[in-house]
């Protein structure tokens, strides 16, 4: 049996829709992860501010991870206010500075990217997740070494690594380059693709009923790795179960996943993406409800979605300009999200306008009650009280 060592950041997190507050990071998040996990021994080697301690000791006890701290004189918060958003990254990433890097070695290395500082790492088996967008480095770039080595990340984390846009030519540089085995592209509402010298294979993204979206990507590398590098697994069977996991983990903002086998069973349904216009309804009177329009169009936008915003794309106006180039906007389109939020009485009508042309309807209800949602439950239409649910519910209802 092997041994495993996690290294990344311990940081807390906060949200203010849905609420959340808690102090994990990638490093705490797939220490909870491989909890139910066996191995030989378990190790978590982070940065650590006094403030952090007593909830990380206890999240490594109850995993069964023993502990190794490193002196740190400030904690990292992240503040979202959704989970599709940016964080606020206090302190400023600028004045952080840098510590001297961890040494880590073992039999298996699970190696997250962090903020504060870095981890060199010496395995014999290694699973390496950037987890940076712009300045990502190679894993052998700072004197890390593996006899068997998986590169898990983004299609941005590959094109800042390898200076390539497309996915076998940055794989290829990374085999040349870095000495990967593996490499896994996590694409989003795409799935995965599993790359290796010899083959490629794709992996589908699995659907869950609520969408929790912070630490997904921590989950599917924890995962990945325990399936990959412990139990052995193929790299395809090890990134579907991955897959699985996230799924089960998005859908539950729960840790630790079922084990491999029974996710490997649970009737996971495939997200096949769609292709398609997504019309936008909702008011826009008054700074919040422009800012949530702000903020809808551009997550639906970067989950590839082509968006229709009445607001982006017809503007304020008479009624008898603006009401026909939205209507005719609404026929255009193959889903409409509503957010109907104080019931406006233009998303309702909007909403109902699709309803009656066929046209499938998502509505994010925050704050409304259950007898005002009654014609839109009962004439079929999506209603959740999550943004990221109700985004990416939109998403999967663009035809394929």
């Amino acid at each position: 049996m092997r041994s495993l060592s996690v290294v990344g950041g311990i940081y807390r997190e906060r949200c203010l829709q849905p609420t959340w507050d808690a102090v994990l990071g990638s490093a705490g998040r797939a220490a909870q992860a491989l909890g139910t996990v066996k191995a030989s021994r378990k190790r978590l080697h982070a940065y650590m501010s006094d403030r952090a301690r007593s909830e990380v000791e206890l999240l490594a006890e109850l995993a069964d991870f023993e502990l190794v701290p490193t002196d740190l004189p400030f904690l990292v918060l992240f503040d979202y206010a959704h989970t599709l958003g940016d964080p606020v990254i206090s302190p400023p990433i600028g004045l952080m500075g840098q510590r001297l890097p961890l040494a880590v070695k073992d039999d298996v290395v699970l190696r997250y990217g962090m903020l504060e500082g870095d981890a060199v790492v010496a395995a014999n088996i290694a699973v390496y997740d950037p987890q940076s967008a712009f300045g990502a480095a190679a894993f052998t770039a700072n004197g890390s070494s593996a006899k068997r080595l998986a590169v898990v990340l983004n299609r941005l984390e590959l094109r800042s690594i390898t200076g390539e846009e497309d996915p076998r030519a940055g794989a290829d540089w990374l085999f040349r380059n870095d000495g990967a085995e593996v490499v896994v592209l996590k694409m989003g509402a795409l799935g995965a693709r599993v790359i290796t010298p010899v083959g490629a294979w794709e992996i589908p993204l699995y659907r869950s009923e609520r969408v929790w979206k912070l630490g997904s990507g921590d989950v599917f590398s924890a995962t990945f790795a325990a399936m990959w590098a412990l139990e052995d697994m193929a790299p395809d069977d090890a990134a579907d179960i991955a897959s699985r996991a996230t799924a089960w983990y998005c859908g539950h903002r729960a840790l630790p996943t079922p084990d491999a086998a029974t996710l490997a069973t649970m009737p996971f349904e495939q997200v096949r993406p769609g292709t398609g216009r997504i019309y936008l309804a909702a008011p826009f009177f008054d700074l919040g409800q422009r800012w949530l329009v702000e903020e809808s169009r551009r997550a639906l936008l970067q989950a590839g979605a082509q968006v229709f915003s009445p607001i982006h794309e017809v503007g304020p106006g008479a009624a008898e300009v603006v009401a026909p180039a939205d209507l005719a906007g609404i026929e255009d389109c193959d889903v409409l999200l509503a957010i109907v939020n104080g019931m406006d009485p233009g998303t309702v009508f909007e909403a109902g306008y699709a309803i009656r042309k066929g046209i499938p309807v998502v509505a994010l209800a925050e704050n409304s009650r259950e007898e005002d949602l009654k014609m839109f439950v009962g004439s079929g239409a999506t209603v959740t009280s999550d943004f990221a649910t109700a985004i990416y519910q939109a998403v999967w209802r663009l035809p394929r």
